[in-house]
């Protein structure tokens, strides 16, 4: 009778090898679609140090400004926009995403996943700060700069946005409150 090997304690999973990463997961603009835009950059962690294996997960609009997408992520077809992108970093905490320019809001939604980090965190990318932005409006000026993607020159329709998991100018991030848990009900620190 063989045993199955030990796997480590602090591991969390539960982990689905099939769909982590998806072969052509950063590519949600169509091959050759003139309105692309390529959004790049890094993720770091606390001490300024480039974080290998993060995962990033977009959300988007699709440029008419609609939510629904096209469903399947993992079955593209070259054609149709899915809005949905998963993003591995590299062993440089570099990533790249190719997409469209969303309609509606200016901005992606990007739930990040990255050794470490007990939960996932949610923030977002904008590419404009609109003045009448809830969210935006309700934070400091030197907050609101962690979410902007700038334009990088020399670049066509290049942005970089960089990723601070925490310490100095840490990318604000937001907390979505959980179905069924009150105030009352969370526990101090959280």
């Amino acid at each position: 009778m063989s045993s199955l090997p030990v796997t480590p304690s602090q591991t969390i999973g539960p982990f689905y090898g099939e769909a982590l990463p998806v072969p052509g997961g950063s590519e949600l603009a169509p091959a050759g679609h003139p309105d692309t835009v390529t959004l790049h950059g890094r993720v770091y962690d606390g001490g300024g140090t480039p974080v290998p294996n993060a995962l990033l997960e977009f959300w988007q609009a699709a440029p008419d400004g609609s939510l629904a997408g096209a469903p399947g992520s993992l079955a593209r077809d070259g054609v149709a926009f899915t809005g949905f992108a998963r993003v591995p970093t590299g062993r440089d905490g570099r990533y790249v995403l190719r997409t469209l320019p969303p309609g509606g809001a200016p901005y992606l939604s990007l739930c990040v996943f990255a050794p470490g980090l007990s939960r996932h965190l949610f923030t977002r990318v904008y590419f404009a700060l609109p003045e009448d932005d809830p969210l935006l409006s309700a934070l400091p000026a030197g907050l609101r700069a962690t979410l902007l993607a700038t334009e990088d020159p020399g670049t066509h329709r290049g942005y970089r946005f960089d990723l601070r998991l925490s310490g100095e100018r840490e990318t604000v991030f937001l907390e979505f409150p959980c179905a069924g848990r009150t105030e009352e009900s969370r526990p101090s620190g959280s």
